[in-house]
């Protein structure tokens, strides 16, 4: 019967400048369609939240304005309250209307640049 050896062979691994690059040049650096869209679909959800806070804070400023100022009874503070709420909620619905402005814009864009890669 034939005996078996091992014979242990060192590997020789060669260092070139191809095989070799710094972090700073990693891929993760540069942002895909999902990513770009998620950062502008961040910054729309960000826009409507600013837009609809404001609309409130207006809204609860002139109710107290108008009840310090003009020492108005409780039913007609209540008429103005409802007026300026209305105000709000237009500004609120026209932020949503510029927010779903860009996330449309967004969506192109990752569906334009998905059509590029051949995803």
């Amino acid at each position: 019967m034939a005996s078996i050896t091992r014979v242990r062979l060192p590997i020789l691994i060669r260092s070139s400048p191809a095989l070799t690059r710094p972090i700073s040049c990693t891929a993760t650096l540069r942002k895909g369609p999902v990513e770009t869209t998620k950062d502008t679909l961040k910054k729309a959800d960000r826009l409507v939240s600013d837009v609809a806070v404001k609309g409130i804070e207006v809204g609860e400023e002139a109710t107290q304005k108008a009840k310090d100022t003009l020492g108005i009874k409780g039913s007609e503070v209540k008429g103005k309250s409802q007026e300026l709420k209305g105000d709000a909620e237009e500004l609120a619905g026209r932020g949503k209307g510029k927010a779903e402005e860009a996330i449309g814009k967004a969506k192109g864009k990752a569906h334009e640049v998905s059509g590029k890669m051949g995803v």
